[in-house]
């Protein structure tokens, strides 16, 4: 029975974050009956690169944590935690159309990915390049846009609206956060800006997925208070996680393909064999 189905988490980091930040996360969701958790092996170092590099490298680590994961799994679809810009390389993993020189093609691996805090949006997509941080946003927007493979990949995206920044604020802390907010967020900018204190509610909440909006999270570790893998907080999202991967499974097997799913295209010489 799929209610009975308990699934194996990946969880894939966000920037400049470490495996062993996600330690007390992978706990809490064993606690709540995930049947196995794997951490992506994606540190810092490799964040710190990826000025220069570009994302290419932190997309293969993240897809080799899924074969393995899927592996231990034993190809049961993995239920993905993507926290921040970790939401976007999950995405990025489900594409038919190379990104960095690798196809990964990884939906038929994954049955929900559930972001936290993940700027799905973000402004500066226009003019950065190819090796900034925030292409990866413009190539998941262009390739696997809104809930790509749904039903057949469910998806949650988890915000926040614990910071907000209004305009002409005269506190030099809402002004800080406006201008933060305003560099992520697309204009026209309204009057009040909520988020994460990161990313705005707007930018993180994916369109077609299922959303879920809380009112005091912070967006990381290490901000003085409560984040999105803190216990409350898991609470909030993990029955909504639980269903959309189980109805992601009942879809498979009704055997609906989908409205949206792409025709595959062919690999690239560097892709790793079999893709994801």
């Amino acid at each position: 029975m799929t209610a009975d189905r308990r699934p194996h988490v990946l969880v894939i980091g966000g920037f400049l974050s470490s495996p062993p930040f996600y330690g007390p996360l992978r706990d809490r969701l064993l606690a709540r009956g995930a049947a196995a958790v794997d951490i992506a092996p994606i540190w810092l170092p490799d964040w710190l690169l990826v000025t220069w590099r570009g994302q290419g490298r932190i997309a293969t680590r993240a897809a080799r944590a899924v074969l393995e994961a899927s592996a231990r799994a034993e190809g049961a679809p993995l239920l993905v935690i993507g926290h921040s810009a970790g939401g976007v390389v999950a995405r990025i993993l489900t594409a038919e159309i190379p990104f960095a020189g690798h196809r990964y093609a990884g939906a038929s691996r994954i049955g929900a990915i559930v972001t936290l805090g993940t700027p799905h949006v973000n402004a500066m997509e226009a003019w950065t390049s190819r090796r900034s941080g925030v292409y990866p946003v413009r190539f998941a927007a262009e390739h696997v846009p809104g809930a790509w493979f749904a039903p057949r990949v469910g998806y949650l995206s988890v915000a926040s609206r614990r910071s907000s920044a209004r305009a002409g604020s005269s506190g030099p802390r809402e002004r800080r956060l406006r201008r933060s907010y305003e560099r992520v967020m697309p204009p026209p900018h309204p009057d009040l800006i909520e988020g994460d204190g990161v990313v705005p509610i707007e930018c993180a909440l994916l369109p077609g997925a299922r959303q879920i909006v809380l009112d005091d999270v912070a967006h990381g570790q290490g901000m003085g208070h409560r984040w999105y893998g803190s216990e409350t907080s898991v609470d909030a999202w993990w029955p909504a996680a639980l269903e959309v991967w189980r109805d992601a499974l009942s879809a498979r097997e009704a055997g609906d393909a989908g409205p949206s799913a792409p025709v595959p295209t062919a690999s690239t010489r560097d892709d790793p064999p079999g893709g994801v």
